[in-house]
């Protein structure tokens, strides 16, 4: 199971944590240290679309009109950070953020 996220997001700490204490065997990739591919980029976005990008957060509001009006590749690779966070691959399955029906789907698993 890999965990895509960025080492500072709360949130993807407590899903790692949880994971773990869960008995997962999990592999954490911080998108800001170690950026990913257009092609791995790509694969997110097909998965989740627009949802993978974060419009909520502050660094969305501090884009620029041209990035904010650009495909949701152009921003994720502008800035990783606008990720929604966290996704996790479990085998061929994607899971986008860590609400409670994520938590069940995969912690059970």
């Amino acid at each position: 199971m890999i965990v895509y996220g960025i080492s500072t997001c709360a949130l993807t700490k407590r899903a790692i944590r949880t994971l773990e204490e869960a008995g997962r065997n999990v592999d954490f990739r911080d998108v800001r240290a170690d950026p990913m591919s257009d092609d791995e980029w790509a694969e997110l976005i097909a998965e989740f679309g627009d949802r993978l990008v974060d419009r909520k957060s502050p660094d969305w509001r501090g884009l620029s009109d041209w990035l904010k009006n650009s495909e949701a590749e152009a921003q994720l690779a502008a800035k990783p950070k606008l990720m929604t966070r966290p996704v996790i691959r479990d085998g061929d399955a994607f899971h986008l953020g860590w609400d409670e029906a994520v938590q069940a789907a995969i912690t059970t698993a």
